[in-house]
C-alpha cells in the first residue's frame, strides 16, 4: 500500500495537463521525423504517419477512460497491474520506463546541436549534461513550478510552428510532396514507422501525473483530449509545409551526399528566407522551446513512472520515495537523469529513438490487453469517461501498436535483441526485488 508520506500533491488543472500532454510530444515536430523520409520519401512517410495518427487517436481514448478511473502515476504500469497481475505490470512499467528513459537523451542532444550553434565553445554533449541537470533540478523543486515552466514553453513552442507553417506555406508547392515519393517502395513505409511515432511519443505521460491532477475524472480528460487534437493539428501543418517547400530530400540532407539532418526546419525556412534572415534566426531561437518543452516534460513524467515502480518494489524501492518537503520523487528523478547520460554519451541518437518506439509500443499493446481484461474483470469500476465505439478504438489501436512493433522488429533486428536483453535482465531484478518483499513481510507477520 502506498504511505501518506509518499503521496504526490495535487497542483494541477486541465489547462497545466494540456500544456504537459503537447509539451511531452512537440519536440517531435521540430526533429526526428524528417528521417522518416530518408526511408519511406513524402508518400511512405505520410502512410506510416496517417496509420500512427489513427493509432494514437484510438490509443488516447482508450487509454484516457483507465486514466480516469485509476489516476495513479505508474499509468499504464497500474492498469496492467490490476487488468493482468504482476507479471504484465512489470512489462507494461520497463516499457514505460524505457520510453521514456530513453526519449530525453534523444532530445538532449538535439538541444545540444541547437545551442552549439550559438557557444561553439561548448561541446555538444557538454551542452546536454548541463540541460539534464538543470531540468532535473527544476523537477525536484516542486511540480506546480515545473509545470508552469512547461506551459510558457509549450505555448512559445506551438506559436513558433505555426509561424513557421505560416512563411513556408509562402512557398508550398503541391509538386514538391511528389518528388521521389516513394523511393525504396512500400517497405520504406515500414521502415518509416519509427519516425512516424516520434511525432506523438510521450503523450500517454499525461497520465502518469493523474495523480496530481485536482479532479483528475475531469480534468485527465480534458487535457488529453485537447493535447491530441492539437498534436494532430500540429502535425499535419509541419510535415506539409516542410516537405512542400522543395521536397522531402531538401530536408533531410543539408547537401547532396551529406548525411541526414537533425534539423528539418531550418533546412526549409533558409529554402525561403536565407540563413542570414533575421526572420530565420528569431525562429530558430524560439524553436529551442520545442526541444526543452518535450524534454523537460518527459523527465517530470518519468519521474513518476520510476516512482510507481519503487513504490511497488518493482525496482529498488529507494527510488519509490516522495521528498516530504518538495512533494517530488527526487531519488527516480536522480536515477533517471543518470541512466540517461550514460545513454546521451553514446552518441547513437537514431537508435536511442528506435528503443524508445519499442518501449512505447509494448507499452501500448500490454496497455489494450489491459483495458479489454479490465472491462471483463472490473465492470463494476467507476469509470467517469467510456471509450467511444467500444470495443473498435481499443481493437484498432491493439491491432495497428501489434503491427508496427513487428514491422520496427524487422527493420531493427539487433536494436531489438538489445530492447529484449534490457527487458529480460529488469525482470530478474523484479523477481528479486518482489522475493525480497515478501521476505520482509513474512518476517514482520512472524514478529507480531
Amino acid at each position: 500500500m502506498t504511505q501518506p508520506n509518499n503521496e504526490l500533491k495535487k497542483t494541477l488543472g486541465p489547462f497545466m495537463l494540456w500544456g504537459l500532454g503537447v509539451g511531452y510530444v512537440i519536440s517531435g515536430m521540430y526533429f526526428g521525423w524528417n528521417l522518416g523520409l530518408a526511408e519511406g520519401g513524402t508518400l511512405g512517410m505520410a502512410v506510416a504517419t496517417l496509420f500512427i495518427i489513427v493509432m494514437y487517436v484510438t490509443f488516447t481514448f482508450s487509454y484516457t477512460e483507465m486514466a480516469c478511473a485509476i489516476p495513479k502515476a505508474g499509468g499504464a504500469f497500474d492498469y496492467a497491474r490490476l487488468g493482468l497481475g504482476k507479471r504484465w505490470g512489470y512489462l507494461a512499467g520497463i516499457a514505460q520506463s524505457i520510453e521514456f528513459i530513453f526519449a530525453p537523451p534523444a532530445i538532449a542532444f538535439a538541444i545540444g546541436a541547437y545551442l552549439n550553434a550559438f557557444l561553439p565553445q561548448l561541446s555538444v554533449t557538454a551542452i546536454a549534461i548541463i540541460a539534464y541537470l538543470i531540468f532535473t533540478g527544476l523537477n525536484i523543486v516542486g511540480v506546480r513550478s515545473a509545470a508552469y515552466f512547461e506551459l510558457f514553453v509549450t505555448i512559445l513552442a506551438v506559436l513558433e510552428l505555426l509561424l513557421f507553417a505560416g512563411v513556408s506555406y509562402t512557398a508550398f508547392r503541391f509538386e514538391n510532396l511528389t518528388i521521389n515519393a516513394l523511393p525504396h517502395g512500400w517497405g520504406g513505409a515500414f521502415a518509416a514507422i519509427p519516425f512516424a511515432i516520434w511525432f506523438f511519443l510521450a503523450i500517454e505521460g499525461v497520465a502518469n501525473v493523474a495523480e496530481e491532477a485536482k479532479n483528475p475524472q475531469r480534468n485527465v480528460l480534458i487535457g488529453f483530449g485537447s493535447a491530441i487534437a492539437t498534436l494532430v493539428v500540429l502535425c499535419i501543418l509541419v510535415f506539409t509545409s516542410a516537405v512542400g517547400v522543395a521536397g522531402w530530400e531538401a530536408i533531410v540532407f543539408p547537401e547532396p551526399g551529406a548525411a541526414p539532418s537533425d534539423s528539418p526546419l531550418p533546412l526549409a525556412l533558409a529554402k525561403i528566407v536565407g540563413e542570414g534572415s533575421a526572420l530565420y534566426h528569431l525562429l530558430i531561437t524560439i524553436g529551442l522551446f520545442g526541444l526543452i518543452a518535450s524534454f523537460h516534460g518527459i523527465i517530470l513524467a518519468a519521474g513518476r513512472s520510476t516512482l510507481e515502480l519503487g513504490r511497488e518494489r518493482y525496482v529498488a524501492p529507494i527510488v519509490g520515495v516522495v521528498h516530504p518537503r518538495t512533494k517530488t520523487p527526487v531519488n527516480a528523478l536522480i536515477a533517471n537523469m543518470l541512466l540517461g547520460i550514460i545513454a546521451l554519451l553514446t552518441g547513437k541518437t537514431a537508435e536511442i529513438i528506435t528503443l524508445a518506439c519499442f518501449g512505447a509500443l509494448t507499452l501500448y499493446i500490454v496497455s489494450m490487453i489491459a483495458f479489454f481484461a479490465l472491462r471483463k474483470n472490473h465492470a463494476d469500476l467507476e469509470r467517469p469517461f467510456k471509450t467511444p465505439l467500444y470495443p473498435f478504438f481499443p481493437a484498432i489501436a491493439l491491432i495497428i501498436a501489434a503491427a508496427a512493433l513487428v514491422a520496427l522488429s524487422v527493420y531493427n533486428f539487433y536494436l531489438m535483441l538489445i530492447y529484449v536483453g534490457i527487458v529480460g535482465i529488469g525482470y530478474v531484478a523484479f523477481l528479486w526485488h518482489q522475493a525480497a518483499a515478501a521476505s520482509e513481510t513474512e518476517l514482520a507477520a512472524e514478529s507480531e
